[in-house]
């Protein structure tokens, strides 16, 4: 039934100008205006591949508890020590063995990630394969 449907997924954010600023100028992506929709303040992120993430206001925002966004990259070091020089801080988590960089190494055959958040607080990831 919807096989051959197009699909995307969104999140809410508190400050729409502050979340296209940080998309666009910290993490590079292409962010734009739903045609439309731009008196509502939605938002498109075009990512690398050409999915697309609908990011929208919400009046009583709350943070996901949850990574909404995860990137994965070739380097983790080169990208994590990339995001720190534009001034993103990287998550702790108790139980995650982290190093010094909030690096979480691949362990049995998992990724190694970092998570940091939006300026909404929102959890996003950078993640290398093993």
């Amino acid at each position: 039934m919807l096989a051959d449907s197009t699909a995307y997924s969104g999140f809410a954010v508190d400050d729409t100008a502050a979340a296209a600023a940080f998309y666009r100028d910290t993490l590079g992506l292409t962010v734009e205006p739903v045609p439309g929709m731009e008196e509502h303040g939605l938002l498109a992120l075009r990512l690398p591949g050409g999915a697309q993430v609908l990011v929208y206001p919400k009046p009583d925002f709350t943070p996901a508890a949850y990574t909404v966004l995860n990137f994965a990259v070739e380097d983790i070091d080169e990208a994590v020590d990339g995001l720190a020089a534009r001034g993103v801080a990287f998550l702790r988590y108790p139980g995650f063995d982290q190093d010094g960089k909030g690096i979480a190494r691949a362990r049995g055959g998992g990724p190694s990630i970092a998570w940091f958040t939006d300026p909404a607080g929102n959890i996003l990831s950078v993640l290398q394969e093993p």
